[in-house]
């Protein structure tokens, strides 16, 4: 699931061909300056560190370490021409481990929370196979462009299963969720996630991560008791996100809080670069507090000059003490 396909690979070029070009096109100056440019770019390595050795909370189905990079390429199949990506998911119920007090039961796809991060290429034919083995009625909207019938709005009962069917479009990032009602508590129960559409031309590399950020009702009075990134609170708070220094770090950003109508996300001592909604391949602005409302993503950029470990969370401190907290451990590099 976790391994990039063949498009995001980096475009290659013959060298003779591209000195021939250069030098007889643009000049011996201009054309040498590109080259070493794309050469530098073809060599770059992204380097990930290696997960820490306790990452998972006991009694979990999923470890929000390994969430972070997760991404599911689904099956690609050809038919009558046309470049197919096949997804699966099932929705259930499943208990979390919150904390060493506190339980929740959650409704989730595939056993997660938030569900799986799907990827696509803009243009390619996505085909999402949706079973329902959740005691209630459940259903799978897509933000982004679709048909009307594939708006995901009409309730699938338990034990069916519907597939969805629709091109990949726009390139960005774009969440989906249950839209039975009361859609906040369906959201909130965890039935959320995201669909990251790749543009025709990749984005430079990477150390490619997803953060969701998310609350609990424990006690159903429609306020967040608890607050997490990525299922867990306070998980990256206790367990660091360890990333090398000097490295590009592409964040691919969610807020899926209900009950809370907006919060920012903040790192220190750095700054990011903000491609809002995943829409534009050249930032929009540079800032290090971004504000999202529920549904809001966007694409942040950025590099750690100086190892050490950082704090990340929203500046809604109250939100951040609850569970909403993370570091990053720089690695010398």
């Amino acid at each position: 699931m976790s391994n990039s396909p063949n498009y995001l690979k980096l475009n290659t070029w013959n060298r003779r061909q591209f000195l021939t070009w250069g030098l007889t096109g643009l000049g011996m100056t201009v054309g040498a300056t590109i080259l070493g440019t794309r050469l530098r770019q073809k060599s770059a390595l992204v380097q990930i560190p290696p997960l820490p050795e306790e990452t998972a909370l006991a009694d979990n189905d999923f470890n929000p370490m390994t969430l972070l990079r997760d991404f599911d390429y689904g099956t690609l199949k050809e038919e009558n021409g046309r470049k197919i990506r096949e997804f699966e998911v099932t929705a259930n119920s499943s208990t979390l481990q919150l904390n060493s007090a506190i339980t929740f039961v959650s409704w989730n796809l595939n056993n997660r929370v938030p569900g799986p991060t799907l990827r696509a290429k803009e243009g390619e034919f996505i085909r999402l196979i949706f079973h329902n083995q959740d005691g209630h009625s459940h259903s799978l909207h897509f933000h982004g462009t679709h048909p009307v019938e594939m708006d995901g709005v009409e309730p699938i009962r338990h034990g069916k299963t519907f597939v969805y069917e629709f091109e990949a479009k726009p390139y960005g990032v774009h969440p989906y969720h249950c839209h039975i009602a009361p859609v906040t508590r369906h959201i909130s129960k965890g039935l959320y996630g995201l669909l990251i559409v790749d543009p025709p031309q990749p984005r430079l590399p990477a150390d490619e991560m997803v953060l969701v950020m998310g609350g609990y009702d424990i006690n159903n009075d429609e306020h967040n008791e608890l607050y997490a990134f990525n299922g867990i609170p306070n998980y990256y708070r206790d367990r660091p996100i360890p990333i090398y220094q000097n490295q590009l770090v592409r964040l691919y950003l969610l807020n899926m809080i209900e009950f809370d109508s907006a919060v920012t996300f903040h790192i220190h001592a750095n700054m990011f670069q903000v491609y809002r909604t995943g829409r534009t391949m050249t930032p929009d602005e540079e800032t290090d507090v971004i504000t999202m409302g529920t549904a809001e993503r966007h694409i942040l950029e950025f590099a750690y000059p100086y190892p050490g470990r950082y704090m990340f969370h929203p500046h809604q401190d109250i939100i951040a003490e609850n569970g909403c907290m993370g570091f990053f451990e720089v690695i010398p590099a």
